[in-house]
């Protein structure tokens, strides 16, 4: 009497046994590779202290955007980014720093540095418009900010203090 194994990938229960961890593996390693590149969760950049279960903010440069009454347009168009001041007591001379935050993926922000003109700052930037913007303009120097949400296929956005009202 002979007895001829069976081969075991011709058993269907073999499938699963190995398959099924397998695709789960390859799986948990699709969502890894995804979560690492997609970058921060956070919605906010600023740099947060953590005391206890409490997340502290330096506010300190909102509130002094508000005390100066600085508002500002930005514009962007022809491949130019443009600020144009409102209201306030800005240093003209003085070189500004812009940022432009994607909403959801960190990889995809974008910061430039604006020069003086004329009517106010510029740098050439031709950011994509097809989503929103969170948009922050501040001081070289950090001591005052002011913000705004540039919504999708809009040009231009009214910049005000996080503070007060404009």
């Amino acid at each position: 009497m002979t007895t001829d194994r069976p081969n075991m990938w011709r058993e269907p229960i073999m499938w699963l046994v190995w398959g099924l961890p397998g695709v789960a593996v390859a799986a948990s390693v699709g969502l890894l590779v995804s979560a690492i590149r997609t970058g921060g969760a956070d919605a906010i950049t600023d740099r947060v202290d953590e005391t206890g279960d409490v997340h502290v903010a330096d506010l300190g440069p909102d509130m002094r955007a508000q005390q100066l009454g600085l508002s500002a347009v930005v514009r962007i168009q022809d491949g130019k980014l443009e600020v144009f001041p409102v209201n306030g007591n800005f240093d003209h001379a003085a070189t500004l720093r812009v940022s432009l935050q994607h909403p959801i993926q960190a990889g995809l922000d974008l910061g430039r540095t604006l020069r003086p003109n004329d009517l106010g700052w510029s740098v050439a930037a031709a950011p994509d418009l097809s989503h929103d913007w969170n948009v922050q303009l501040a001081s070289e120097n950090g001591d005052w900010r002011i913000q705004g949400r540039l919504p999708k296929g809009q040009h231009a956005v009214y910049l005000k203090p996080a503070f007060g009202t404009q």
